[in-house]
């Protein structure tokens, strides 16, 4: 008995275990990279007033160029089946480039195209009647993949950003690299796109193939 009242007792300073942890927390936080979904950057068009019926806006078949994706991925477009979207870029510049029955509009843009490009337009009558009044619509259905969805919308855009781009001697990759930071940058985009409406058209997808 009086061997064990002559030991001192042990005991853990338990305060600095806990200063230790919170430095150890607020490394991790500062440290630590939390990944973000970005989602696509887009200017949506204004909400219209539910008790104003919208607009009846008549399109002639030919300026539509008609993309459609079902449940399995699959691609219909201008009516022809397609497994993968492969080349799905140059057919839509092809189609936006078409000079096939000129508007007002259309003819004055052509007069502000370089040679580059009008060499490339062609003068079809039956696809688009020019880039004023072609629209790319792009429709799915509840089972397409997200993936492919933005697959197909990307390489629309890319289209338009080649045909921007070849405007003011740029690659596509390199006009959408510019910011409009500056004005020398802001100057390009707008001489890109100038008179030349990047019309693309996201129906609201079928109801069927997805949960």
């Amino acid at each position: 008995m009086a061997r064990n009242k002559n030991r001192t007792s042990q005991e853990v300073n338990a305060g600095s275990m806990a200063d230790i942890a919170f430095l150890l927390l607020i490394f991790f936080l500062v440290t630590t990279t939390i990944a973000s979904d970005k989602g696509i950057l887009n200017i949506l068009p204004p909400k219209l007033d539910p008790n104003v019926p919208p607009p009846d806006i008549k399109k002639n078949e030919r300026n539509i160029f008609t993309i459609l994706i079902n449940a399995n991925d699959d691609l219909l477009v201008e009516g022809e089946y397609r497994r993968t979207p492969e080349g799905l870029d140059s057919d839509i510049k092809d189609f936006v480039l078409n000079f096939g029955g000129p508007t007002e509009k259309g003819a004055a843009l052509w007069s502000t195209l370089p040679a580059s490009v009008q060499g490339q337009a062609m003068r079809r009558p039956e696809s688009s009647d020019d880039p004023t009044e072609a629209v790319v619509s792009i429709k799915t259905n509840r089972g397409t993949s997200y993936e492919l969805y933005l697959e197909v919308f990307d390489l629309a855009k890319k289209a338009y950003f080649e045909i921007y781009g070849e405007r003011v001697g740029l690659t596509a990759d390199e006009y959408r690299k510019l910011t409009g930071d500056d004005p020398a940058s802001q100057a390009l985009l707008d001489k890109g796109k100038a008179d030349f409406p990047m019309q693309i058209s996201i129906a609201e997808p079928d109801k069927i193939g997805g949960s």
